[in-house]
């Protein structure tokens, strides 16, 4: 399989992904900026070798031909949105907003997203892979939705 064709069948995995959705629809990152952030981060390690600017821009999932420039500034925009988000973690907790059992909804979120991706990594062969351990990662992805979505409420959010 061409370098493309595997990058683009993993980011359309990825970004189809329903925990991913939830995720990123509450994240400050645009669909396009979590694209290219996930096309420069990973696309190196998939094809083996650092690519340059313009070979990861062609690596995106619109059909049309995006330049060098735009997609170093949309990965610029989206690396500034992660900056920023950190640096809106670090102030809360700084100025005491994050203390205490305000994070434990979020806290328990993360480690059921840790069972989760141990889960899907201990799986041997997903084509065989007994309809048990299935089942439970199934409910483990239905409990999670469903506290992201509850989380993503603004009426239930920590601030």
């Amino acid at each position: 399989m061409k370098l493309k064709e595997s990058v683009q069948t993993w980011l359309l995995g990825s970004i189809n992904d329903p925990i991913v959705k939830i995720l990123s629809s509450n994240s400050q990152l645009t669909k396009i900026q979590l694209e290219t952030l996930l096309i420069d981060v990973l696309s190196d390690s998939l094809s083996g070798k650092q690519l340059k600017y313009d070979e990861k821009a062609s690596l995106r999932l619109i059909s049309a031909q995006i330049s060098r420039g735009a997609f170093n500034r949309t990965l610029k925009q989206a690396k500034e949105n992660v900056i920023k988000s950190i640096y809106t973690i670090l102030l809360l907790g700084y100025l005491g907003i994050l203390e205490g059992t305000t994070l434990d909804p979020y806290l328990a979120i993360a480690n059921k997203l840790q069972t989760y991706l141990e889960a899907l990594k201990s799986m041997p062969d997903r084509d065989k892979t007994c309809t048990e351990s299935l089942k439970v990662i199934e409910i483990i992805r239905e409990e999670l939705e469903n506290s992201l979505r509850q989380l993503s409420d603004p009426s239930e959010a920590i601030v």
